[in-house]
């Protein structure tokens, strides 16, 4: 089929050792051609490949077997530094301190709950008067293998230490009275409290509730994102806070889930939001010597091209904070009134030369 033979009957029994090979496997056909090609076949899900290799006219078609080159070796694990891992252990443990804070200082008392394993515990703490660090802390054992076979060993150590560290905190601060008896304050400041701390903990690589591993794992079984697999379980928790403490207090924990939500997502963002931005103008050069020279923000130039004119267009590429976006639309307003601009926020910068340089 592939090439001519004086004889069809070495034709036909080429073609079937050929055929039976590559149904084996991993296939090198040497023949006297001038030429070099691959091609990837796919047999039973494994990714083999067929290679066609310039020989010499001496030598005569040869088909033999060779096993898929698969490599043994383990991955190693990537140990951490002594210093990465003295300060992730210190930010899991202000994390886990202040968030029992937040729930001892002012949410049980005030009979607040939070969504997740620690909603279950405060609610289960209540009904049969034990410890909220005990339920706390058996409650998430079994997310804690969950986590180590989902994740990998660093995540789920790093969770437990953060989850022995808030049962522990938030045994420690039971007996003290609570900051404010005001239920709406009480609220507020208890949510901003334990998302700080929930987000610091996040931040640096654990976790101190296993909702989210349980809603990884359960997202791979029925046709929901993880994001609405917790929602429904949060939503069921602090549904049933209203039968143990009353559907007033189910509406507060409501809120306090709702001010922890956001400050979660500020610590782990921080406050420095950083911003993509897209120039297309044909004034490119005046606006990026401007937001260099100005803004003291580095530029980078893409090539583009208009889908209906066809015209190549240079793209403008930069970094900035929230804080310069006023300046930098005055600035592409300023050479190029008719400049396309477009804005979007990016969850976090590194490496390159994100640096602010002195602006002139």
């Amino acid at each position: 089929m592939f090439f001519r033979q004086r004889n069809n009957m070495r034709t036909i029994h080429n073609f079937f050792i050929t055929h039976r090979a590559l149904c084996r496997g991993v296939l090198i056909f040497e023949k006297s051609i001038g030429a070099k090609c691959s091609a990837s076949l796919r047999n039973q899900g494994t990714i083999e490949h067929f290679h066609l290799i310039k020989a010499t006219k001496k030598e005569k078609p040869s088909f033999y077997w060779r096993d898929p080159v698969i490599s043994n070796e383990k991955v190693e694990h990537h140990k951490i530094s002594l210093k990465e891992f003295v300060k992730r252990g210190l930010a899991i443990t202000i994390g886990a301190i202040i968030m029992a804070v937040g729930l001892e200082i002012f949410l049980v008392p005030n009979q607040v709950i939070d969504g997740g394993i620690v909603g279950i515990s405060i609610i289960m703490s209540h009904l049969t008067g034990w410890k909220l660090g005990l339920f706390i802390f058996l409650l998430n054992i079994p997310f804690f293998f969950l986590g180590y076979n989902l994740i990998g060993k660093t995540f789920a150590w790093s969770t437990a230490y953060g989850i022995i560290i808030l049962s522990i905190s938030t045994t420690i601060l039971h007996p003290v009275p609570p900051f404010t008896e005001d239920i709406l304050l009480a609220t507020l400041f208890g949510g901003f409290i334990l998302g700080i701390g929930v987000g610091l903990v996040i931040r640096y690589g654990g976790c101190l509730d296993g909702t989210e591993i349980s809603a990884i794992l359960i997202s791979s079984k029925i046709p929901f994102s993880v994001g609405e697999i917790i929602m429904f379980i949060n939503l069921f928790i602090l549904g049933s806070a209203g039968f143990v403490f009353g559907w007033d207090r189910a509406m507060y924990s409501l809120l306090a889930y709702f001010v922890a939500y956001k400050m979660i997502d500020i610590t782990i963002k921080g406050l420095d939001e950083s911003k993509a931005v897209h120039i297309i103008s044909d004034n490119y050069l005046s606006i990026s010597e401007a937001i260099m020279q100005r803004l003291g923000r580095g530029v980078t130039f893409l090539k583009g091209e208009g889908a209906f004119s066809n015209d190549e267009k240079k793209v403008i590429y930069c970094v900035i904070n929230r804080l310069e976006e006023a300046k930098l639309k005055a600035l592409v307003q300023e050479h190029d009134k008719d400049a396309f601009l477009a804005i979007g926020d990016i969850a976090e910068v590194r490496g390159g030369r994100f640096k602010k340089k002195e602006i002139h």
